[in-house]
Protein backbone atom coordinates (compact mmCIF):
# COMPACT_ATOMS: atom_id res chain seq x y z
CA UNK A 1 0.00 0.00 0.00
CA UNK A 2 2.80 2.45 0.81
CA UNK A 3 4.95 1.54 -2.19
CA UNK A 4 2.59 3.22 -4.68
CA UNK A 5 3.09 6.76 -3.36
CA UNK A 6 6.82 6.15 -2.95
CA UNK A 7 7.13 5.05 -6.58
CA UNK A 8 5.10 8.04 -7.77
CA UNK A 9 7.11 10.53 -5.68
CA UNK A 10 10.41 8.96 -6.72
CA UNK A 11 9.56 9.10 -10.42
CA UNK A 12 8.29 12.68 -10.19
CA UNK A 13 11.38 13.88 -8.30
CA UNK A 14 13.73 12.02 -10.65
CA UNK A 15 12.06 13.33 -13.80
CA UNK A 16 11.95 16.90 -12.49
CA UNK A 17 15.58 16.80 -11.37
CA UNK A 18 16.80 15.34 -14.65
CA UNK A 19 14.77 17.83 -16.69
CA UNK A 20 16.01 20.77 -14.63
CA UNK A 21 19.62 19.67 -14.98
CA UNK A 22 19.21 19.15 -18.73
CA UNK A 23 17.54 22.54 -19.17
CA UNK A 24 20.16 24.33 -17.06
CA UNK A 25 22.99 22.65 -18.92
CA UNK A 26 21.49 23.60 -22.27
CA UNK A 27 21.05 27.24 -21.21
CA UNK A 28 24.61 27.45 -19.89
CA UNK A 29 26.04 25.76 -22.99
CA UNK A 30 24.28 28.27 -25.27
CA UNK A 31 25.36 31.16 -23.01
CA UNK A 32 21.75 32.14 -22.37
CA UNK A 33 20.55 33.37 -18.97
CA UNK A 34 19.10 30.79 -16.63
CA UNK A 35 17.17 33.49 -14.74
CA UNK A 36 16.59 37.11 -15.72
CA UNK A 37 18.30 39.93 -13.79
CA UNK A 38 20.47 37.51 -11.83
CA UNK A 39 24.15 36.64 -12.18
CA UNK A 40 24.66 33.80 -14.66
CA UNK A 41 26.94 31.93 -12.29
CA UNK A 42 24.60 32.28 -9.31
CA UNK A 43 21.49 31.25 -11.22
CA UNK A 44 23.21 28.29 -12.87
CA UNK A 45 24.62 27.16 -9.53
CA UNK A 46 21.27 27.43 -7.75
CA UNK A 47 19.37 25.67 -10.56
CA UNK A 48 22.02 22.95 -10.76
CA UNK A 49 21.87 22.43 -7.01
CA UNK A 50 18.07 22.23 -7.04
CA UNK A 51 18.16 19.74 -9.93
CA UNK A 52 20.74 17.61 -8.19
CA UNK A 53 18.78 17.66 -4.94
CA UNK A 54 15.54 16.67 -6.70
CA UNK A 55 17.31 13.84 -8.55
CA UNK A 56 18.86 12.62 -5.30
CA UNK A 57 15.46 12.68 -3.58
CA UNK A 58 14.00 10.66 -6.44
CA UNK A 59 16.72 8.06 -6.15
CA UNK A 60 16.27 7.97 -2.38
CA UNK A 61 12.50 7.41 -2.71
CA UNK A 62 13.00 4.65 -5.26
CA UNK A 63 15.62 2.83 -3.17
CA UNK A 64 13.30 2.77 -0.13
CA UNK A 65 10.78 0.39 -1.71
Amino acid sequence: MESGPAIFAGVVFALFGAALLLWTGTRVHRRLPVAHDVSRVASATLAGGAGTLALALGVYCLTRL
